[in-house]
């Protein structure tokens, strides 16, 4: 499938969301009009866009309120309403975290005739530009122990304590052992409190379920495979760019399963910079 698609499919999701501002549509109806896995359709958005879609229709919003100030009487509440805000003061917040003035010294300014306030928010940057090497790859069938845990991303390093509490005394952490992270879901859509990561390692068969562990498989299909460097705070740039921008160019769709990570190097003994990371994006069957 042509880049040129992936922008039709997209702008059919941008124009929905302008002419829907006032209810906005659910993120299943929109990964619809892109026949996008709604798993990994907010990752295409953002990669294509260059902001995440919530950014998008929360500024649209915003710039259709100042609109509205300028050049209508309606009162602010009215316009905080239609905005997606419950209230005159979370309206008031974040019109001048935009535009840097509240929404009543906009509309003065505008009908004095002075130059209206700017964002000054710099505008949105596709990630088109981020170099990636993505290698499409076949990962086979892998059994890995895991522990679940659920929360923000960052703050996982209860679920790797104890899976390698229970995986050490066994002999489970020898050379070769892979350590991998089962990533599924995406923090612009699921709240922190909700986020589900798998903290695994590869085991050889016969490993059972016991204590805090679970056993599962990872694998078995074609997935694209890119090197993130850096800190793991920079893994949602990559996994953007990866669905928005990589994938087009390969002419590859994500299928509706999660992603993971393996980690090639210790954090607790490398500096972030230094990180390593390969990240690995479940594919459709190639049509």
């Amino acid at each position: 499938m042509a880049r040129d698609d992936y922008r039709q499919r997209i702008n059919r999701v941008l124009a929905c969301l302008e002419h829907n501002l006032d209810a906005l549509p659910s993120l299943d109806h929109l990964a619809g009009l892109a026949h996008y896995s709604p798993y990994h359709f907010h990752r295409m958005f953002t990669g294509m866009v260059g902001e995440s879609l919530a950014a998008y229709a929360r500024r649209l919003r915003l710039e259709r309120a100042a609109m509205f100030m300028a050049r209508t009487a309606r009162p602010v509440t009215d316009i905080a309403l239609s905005s997606g805000y419950d209230s005159h003061e979370a309206f008031t917040r974040a019109f001048r975290g935009h535009f840097g003035v509240s929404p009543r010294a906009y509309r003065e300014a505008a009908r004095r005739g002075l130059p209206l306030p700017k964002c000054p928010v710099p505008p949105p940057k596709p990630q088109g530009d981020m170099p990636m090497d993505v290698k499409i790859v076949f990962f086979p069938v892998t059994t890995v122990a895991y522990v679940r845990h659920v929360g923000p991303y960052a703050q996982c390093h209860a679920a790797w304590e104890a899976l390698c509490g229970w995986a050490g005394p066994k002999g489970l952490l020898g050379p070769g052992v892979r350590v991998i992270g089962v990533c599924h879901d995406d923090p612009e859509v699921t709240p922190p409190e909700k986020i589900r990561y798998d903290a695994c390692i590869t085991v050889p068969d016969g490993v059972t379920a016991e204590g805090p562990a679970g056993v599962m498989d990872i694998g078995g299909g074609d997935y694209a495979m890119a090197l993130h460097a850096g800190p793991y705070s920079g893994l949602h740039a990559s996994y953007a760019a990866l669905c928005g921008v990589e994938l087009p160019r390969l002419s590859r769709e994500p299928a509706y399963a999660p992603s993971f990570e393996i980690y090639l190097n210790d954090p607790a003994t490398t500096p972030p910079e230094d990180l390593r990371t390969e990240i690995y994006i479940p594919l459709l069957p190639k049509a």
